[in-house]
């Protein structure tokens, strides 16, 4: 759970990934925001619906894993999608190919990445729920029944 006060951030909003927003101080105002960039648009998902927070107090969004505060100063960050927990609205965030089709296939992050720009501060997270679900899957009671056929066990 990663608190953050929003009267730091400028115009005193923060925008943050879908269904990361958890509590907020009383005031806080919680809405939808679409990213209106193209490359967005098209691929849908992550980085597309966002949400964003307005107000003067404490706003408490979650993150999985590591969780790194930067500041951008005039940079560009680009990122695995699911690794964006919030940002500062004076960010441009976009989603863009991952470079080249080898790199799209062999380099185990997808086909997308986020790209910020500009000057602000953005929250990272190590471990996606997408991520923390596939690390996880294999040990859970269910994991056999998933291979398992019609036949049942019978073809293994």
């Amino acid at each position: 759970v990663i608190p953050i006060d929003l009267q730091q951030s400028p115009n005193q909003e923060l925008i943050v990934q879908k269904d990361g927003f958890l509590c907020a101080a009383l005031g806080t105002k919680v809405s939808i925001t679409l990213n209106k960039k193209l490359g967005s648009g098209l691929i849908g998902g992550e980085g597309f619906i966002l949400q964003k927070l307005q107000g003067d107090g404490m706003a408490f969004v979650h993150a999985g894993g590591t969780v790194i505060e930067k500041q951008l100063n005039n940079e560009t960050l680009r990122i695995d999608t699911g690794c964006v927990v919030a940002f500062e609205p004076t960010l441009d965030f976009d989603i863009q190919s991952a470079g080249g089709l080898k790199s799209m296939v062999f380099g185990g992050e997808g086909m997308f990445l986020a790209t910020l720009r500009g000057t602000g501060k953005v929250w990272l997270q190590s471990m996606p729920i997408r991520k923390l679900i596939q690390a996880i899957a294999p040990y859970g009671k269910n994991a056999s029944k998933e291979a398992s056929s019609i036949l049942g066990n019978f073809l293994e």
